[in-house]
């Protein structure tokens, strides 16, 4: 049964850092891509970063750009969402996914497997 579950949510005050952890479990993800997506009540999930199963190549969405940084262990199955900086905007439920191919996406429908979530909450 594969598994992703995210950890390290939590409240910060505007300004501050919080680093988003999602641990595989199941299966080797060799050769997929992985990603992190939010969802803000009342809105659409949105994608906020991709990074290939190589760790080469990272994407960001424009809200983000310059304050998240996505990163991953493959030995460790493990993938990170360093966010610093962080806005109110910011608050919403993160998950991550993972995609069956080498070929990132920034559409949530292109992903496989999904974790439960992890709140962020960021104070003003």
């Amino acid at each position: 049964q594969v598994q992703l579950v995210e950890s390290g949510g939590g409240l910060v005050q505007a300004g501050g850092s919080l680093r988003l952890s999602c641990a595989a479990s199941g299966r080797t993800f060799s050769g997929y891509a992985m990603a992190w997506f939010r969802q803000a009540p009342g809105k659409e999930r949105e994608f906020a970063a991709t990074i290939t199963w190589s760790g080469g190549s990272t994407y960001y969405a424009d809200s983000v750009k310059g304050r998240f940084t996505i990163s991953r262990d493959r030995a460790k199955n493990t993938v990170y969402l360093q966010m610093n900086s962080l806005k109110p905007e910011d608050t919403a439920v993160y998950y991550c996914a993972a995609r069956g191919s080498t070929v990132v996406s920034y559409y949530h429908y292109n992903y496989d497997y999904w974790g439960q979530g992890t709140q962020v909450t960021v104070s003003s």
